[in-house]
């Protein structure tokens, strides 16, 4: 197994083990639903167990089909990490501070794609732990901050970062580390696009460049041989659109992130507030970033579930969020005998969703407008298409890559606009104030 050039290796026993290590490894995701289900208010609970808010979390957390994917089908350790992920979230509402910090700071040097929600921990913890009083109105006592409690924090993160980076230092592998964790040389989008703002970007290139041809206002010869929809892992060059370099997409990765951190600092809306700008940071950076793989859009929406059962207007952008992010994940199943697994668990996760979350907020107004309901419906009909009709089409053997370009296009426009609905609610809710009683 060990060996580079033993392509073709095979084992029963990896596999086995494989399996079975990721099934042990997900009792601490297990835990850490049990603790954020703790967090929730239970003041919408109905009669029912199954009406519960925390009993309707459980299952989005739990049952999550893009999770169950990803690691127990495609294969990864997801799901120990999103344990991580949800146990420091809990001990930030809990105000178990340096917990939550220490087992952020252990999980991002598990995985460093945790690094696109570092914003939203250091400044939540910088305003609400640092920082140990408010003025009335909610602005920070500046005379209040503590010197101890930043060098706690300091300490902690310092400690981590020793032990997990301390031997790559003393053996001078430190710049091979980084070389790999941050591989530039990938190209702007995975072979299969994140359904992303570079996924419209690189579709509009696309059309202007066929147009461009048709017109005969492109000379066929200047075009760039390295075709974005090949399939390859690879830099190339727009064809009429200006190429996008890492920095840019760097800046407007940070333009996007900025104001859920500024409304986080000078907007404090408690827990709940934090949480909001942890999913604005990953969304953010799923939509701008680098390279980015179609499975970080869980990062965002396994934390958006804990947001899903308070508030009707968070139930309807996680519904969108969830359901568009988690068909993206379709083209990681490709094989016959996945097609009918991958439609039926999808199909179970996302009607329990809305029925579960319908019947929570059954007293406020529908969860969806006409024009949302027209767009997730729209889903079934590219499904259709994808999957059923292309693959007889002449088209299959000259454009072989259509379904893939269709399913992120069309999966990009859901999550921009969850994106864009969600800011548009942090932007307008007003700042927590705490009262004379509190």
């Amino acid at each position: 197994m060990l060996n580079v050039h033993n392509l073709n290796y095979s084992s029963s026993r990896t596999l086995l083990f494989q399996r079975f290590s990721v099934i042990l490894t997900d009792e601490l995701f297990v835990y850490a639903v049990h603790e954020c289900c703790k967090c929730i208010d239970g003041k919408k609970a109905g009669k029912e167990l199954t009406e519960k808010p925390k009993f309707i979390l459980s299952v989005l957390l739990l049952w999550n089909f893009g999770l169950l994917i990803v690691d127990h089908i495609h294969f990864q350790y997801n799901g120990f990490l999103f344990g991580l992920m949800l146990l420091s979230i809990a001990r930030l509402f809990q105000k178990r501070y340096t917990e939550g910090a220490f087992l952020f700071a252990v999980l991002l040097h598990f995985k460093h794609i945790y690094l696109y929600v570092a914003p939203a921990y250091g400044i939540y913890l910088l305003r609400s732990y640092c920082f140990t009083a408010n003025k009335p109105d909610g602005s920070i006592r500046w005379n209040s901050f503590s010197f101890v409690r930043l060098i706690s924090l300091g300490l902690i993160v310092f400690l981590v970062s020793a032990l997990s980076l301390g031997p790559f230092l003393a053996l001078n592998q430190l710049p091979q580390v980084l070389s790999r964790l941050f591989p530039f040389k990938r190209g702007l989008c995975h072979a299969y696009w994140a359904p992303n703002f570079w996924a419209l970007y690189n579709a509009l290139d696309k059309v202007l460049s066929v147009i461009g041809l048709e017109l005969k206002l492109l000379d066929p010869n200047k075009i760039p041989k390295a075709s974005m929809t090949s399939g390859l892992v690879q830099q190339f060059q727009h064809t009429v659109l200006p190429s996008v370099t890492p920095m840019a997409t760097l800046i407007c990765t940070l333009m996007a992130i900025l104001p859920s951190v500024f409304c986080l600092w000078f907007k404090p809306q408690g827990p709940r507030g934090f949480l909001r700008c942890l999913i604005l940071c990953a969304l953010s950076s799923f939509l701008f970033g680098w390279h980015v793989h179609e499975k970080a859009i869980l990062l965002a929406v396994l934390p958006m579930s804990l947001l899903s059962v308070g508030k009707a207007g968070d139930a309807s952008i996680f519904l969108i969020l969830t359901t568009t992010g988690h068909y993206s994940l379709f083209p990681l199943l490709f094989t016959a005998p996945e097609l009918p697994i991958k439609i039926l668990l999808m199909l179970l996760f996302t009607i329990y969703s809305i029925s579960s979350l319908k019947t929570l907020f059954r007293k406020e107004k529908p969860l969806f407008n006409w024009m949302e309901t027209f767009y997730l419906l729209g889903l079934g009909p590219l499904e259709v298409f994808c999957e059923f009709v292309f693959p007889f089409t002449s088209w299959k053997l000259k454009y072989p890559f259509i379904p893939l370009l269709l399913t992120s296009v069309y999966c990009a426009v859901g999550i921009t606009y969850a994106w864009f609905k969600l800011y548009v609610s942090v932007l307008t809710d007003p700042p927590v104030r705490k009262t004379k009683k509190q």
